[in-house]
């Protein structure tokens, strides 16, 4: 006959396998479709002030662009609150005609920094300018890191000077990966280049130089 005790501490264990809770996703909640953010480089009412065409179509969990002699543009799917969360993208983007980045873009407050985790650059470094100052293995990849001061420039809090890190992948990526910000945002403090209280949070594509082309995503958290 098998003990009581031993019938309790095995339904005691079964009742705790049944009751843990799955994951919650981490869905996107945040488009990087208006003129709310860098109005004089954005207006997303498909009226476009740096001249081109730019055909933005965002879902539920991703985004599509297609763009033609576009002067510059930047449009995403992404978080309303950055966090060290791992950004996963299925996808691609194919680029005909000028410089078209895809990134994980950000901004943070106190300081005030723009940031870019390029995955891929069409032509030349992308947003990487500035000074070199280091370089980091995340994902499996290198990259090189840039770090970038902007004078009198447009910013989430209006036109000011501000600094931009960039972590600029060596081997372009145009399809889909993942992309662990932690392992990015850690390289950079080592590097003194800290950043602040976290605004948006985005998988963005970007072109400018009468960039042509198009990028079509899926964007997901973890």
């Amino acid at each position: 006959m098998v003990a009581f005790s031993t019938i309790a501490v095995a339904l005691s264990a079964a009742a705790g396998t049944f009751a843990a809770p799955a994951p919650v996703a981490d869905l996107p909640d945040f488009e990087l479709n208006n003129a709310t953010s860098l109005v004089r480089r954005q207006d997303y009412n498909q009226n476009y002030k740096t001249s081109g065409n730019v055909n933005f179509q965002p879902t539920n969990n991703g985004y599509s662009v297609q763009f033609s002699n576009a002067g510059d543009f930047v449009v995403g799917k992404g978080w309303k609150t950055g966090t060290t969360r791992k950004i996963n993208f299925q996808g691609s983007t194919s680029a005909t005609a000028g410089t078209v980045l895809v990134s994980a873009y950000g901004w943070t407050t106190n300081p005030l920094v723009e940031y870019y985790i390029q995955e891929y650059t069409s032509n030349g470094s992308g947003s990487a300018q500035g000074q070199k100052v280091g370089s980091v293995t995340c994902d499996g990849s290198s990259y090189d890191i840039w770090k970038h001061t902007q004078v009198n420039q447009p910013s989430i809090v209006g036109t000011t000077t501000f600094t931009q890190y960039i972590s600029n992948r060596v081997n372009k990526r145009p399809g889909s990966g993942t992309i662990t910000t932690k392992c990015h945002f850690d390289a950079w403090a080592k590097l003194g280049m800290n950043l602040g209280q976290h605004n948006y949070q985005t998988l963005s594509t970007e072109g400018w130089g009468n960039a042509g082309g198009n990028s079509k995503y899926t964007v997901t958290g973890s």
